[in-house]
């Protein structure tokens, strides 16, 4: 039984992804992602999307579709929380080379896959090959993979099918520099949808946006710049966002600053460009990017934990 001969109905969870816009911003992280995703688009080779919920898995997905030889086709997600074996069953086989057939399917959050539904998966995967052009396969998920290996979670053979390339979206407290052009992306979506002017977003605004430590991620970011727009007033936004996270709003003058501090904190921001620059060049290969910094691999490894990047780029 194949997609075309099943009501969208009946597929749990299933949904047609179209308007999702890939803001990669400024940083180093997500400026090597997308260099890697440019080099896999056009490829069918199966794509695993990590990182925390709310950091885009969803809008990266849908770049990489809309970078492949399917973009011309839809995107269709499957939410595997909700997912039964029998829903799988037949449905990653999609509808030919038809103009109407699915091109990319988004298994959603696999991780929360059932034992029944990961064995019914694994056997439904279709196989790519010069006389059939089955659905690329993409997959997302807010845990790591392989903690759920280790433990039994997640069936080993499915791990490797959906593990073409392994890539891990940084949450958003570590890209602080993309927060602007996020902002700024989300500030004209939402002018036009909603018909209302364009909020300032001045120096006070933006240095409340950077300094927010954003546990919802880009989803949380886009939700303040949303009622920044419907409200009309950044200041009642900002005042709900400092009184949801427990901060005190910012105070007029400010605290006196340490210049000591602040030449520590210089330092630190320069050791942590240079290092996203030489990932970026690399493609985050850690141990090539490590011989061209000259120290060893563990101390690359350590670095990056101190400045929060261990978990970002390409899986290794």
């Amino acid at each position: 039984m194949a997609l075309r001969d099943i009501e969208l109905a009946t597929l749990e969870g299933l949904a047609l992804l179209t308007n999702h816009v890939f803001v990669p911003g400024s940083s180093g992280a997500m400026q090597a992602l997308e260099r890697v995703i440019a080099d896999i688009g056009p490829t069918s080779i199966p794509v695993l999307i990590t990182g925390e919920s709310g950091t885009g898995k969803e809008v990266v997905a849908m770049h990489i579709h809309r970078q492949s030889g399917r973009a011309h086709q839809p995107l269709a997600k499957l939410s595997c929380p909700t997912l039964t074996p029998e829903g799988i069953n037949g449905n990653l086989r999609g509808q030919g080379n038809g103009a109407g057939s699915v091109g990319t399917i988004l298994l959603d959050e696999v991780c929360d896959l059932s034992a029944a539904g990961q064995s019914k998966l694994l056997h439904s995967l279709p196989e790519d090959s010069e006389q059939t052009r089955p659905p690329r396969i993409i997959s997302c998920t807010r845990r790591g993979l392989e903690d759920e290996l280790r433990t039994g979670r997640f069936r080993e053979e499915l791990y490797y099918r959906l593990n073409g390339v392994c890539l891990r979206l940084p949450p958003l407290r570590q890209r602080r520099e993309d927060i602007p052009a996020l902002a700024d992306y989300f500030s004209h979506k939402y002018a036009l949808q909603f018909a209302r002017s364009r909020p300032a977003l001045g120096p006070e605004t933006m240095r409340t946006l950077a300094e927010h430590n954003w546990p919802g991620n880009v989803r949380e970011l886009e939700n303040v710049v949303r009622k920044m727009v419907a409200l009309g007033n950044e200041g009642l936004a900002l005042a709900d966002l400092n009184k949801a996270s427990g901060e005190a709003a910012p105070a007029a003058g400010g605290n006196g600053v340490s210049l000591k501090e602040a030449a520590r904190e210089a330092a630190r921001q320069a050791e942590r460009e240079l290092i996203l620059r030489v990932l970026g060049r690399t493609r985050w290969n850690r141990k090539r990017a490590a011989q061209e910094l000259q120290i060893s691999y563990k101390a690359l490894l350590y670095k990056l934990k101190q400045i929060g990047l261990e978990e970002s780029g390409v899986c290794q």
